[in-house]
């Protein structure tokens, strides 16, 4: 190995690969959604909030992020008007988070059709198999990191 370069892909560690992978689809998604004020956190906010209003805690673990991050994020959905937050009418202590008309136009243009897949162009050979092992990774990391608190 140590005839072979330093940025040569096929010499890096899985997690790196996926690490690596992982930032530029990132950076391409993050151009695509930045045409509407949003980024890659902003976009799974604003989904999550389809659903209908949550507080900051609930959309930080649905969107699996630390509480502050979250904090940051909401910040820059209200800056743009994607979002409103406002005291729960059952719980007075409660701040609960809503998705605006123009946060709901906003999903719906960026994510139109397969903006994610069209990003991606054709950098995947057999995107459905990646899909899977995704949501494989996804479902089974998640569930160590945030083990159900029953």
């Amino acid at each position: 190995m140590a005839d072979r370069p330093a940025d040569d892909p096929s010499t890096w560690a899985t997690g790196r690969l996926l690490s690596t992978a992982a930032r530029l689809v990132e950076h391409a998604w993050d151009a695509h959604l930045g045409q509407w004020g949003l980024n890659h956190a902003g976009f799974a906010v604003l989904w999550m909030l389809t659903g209908g209003p949550r507080s900051q805690r609930e959309l930080a673990q649905a969107v699996q992020v630390e509480d502050q991050t979250m904090s940051r994020v909401l910040e820059r959905l209200e800056r743009h008007g994607h979002v409103s937050r406002a005291r729960s009418t059952v719980d007075r202590r409660r701040v609960e988070v809503s998705v605006t008309g123009a946060g709901r136009t906003a999903l719906a243009e960026a994510g139109d059709g397969q903006a994610a897949e069209r990003v991606l162009g054709d950098a995947v050979p057999d995107l459905p198999q990646l899909r899977a092992g995704l949501i494989a990774m996804v479902t089974d990391l998640s569930a160590r990191r945030w083990p159900d608190e029953d």
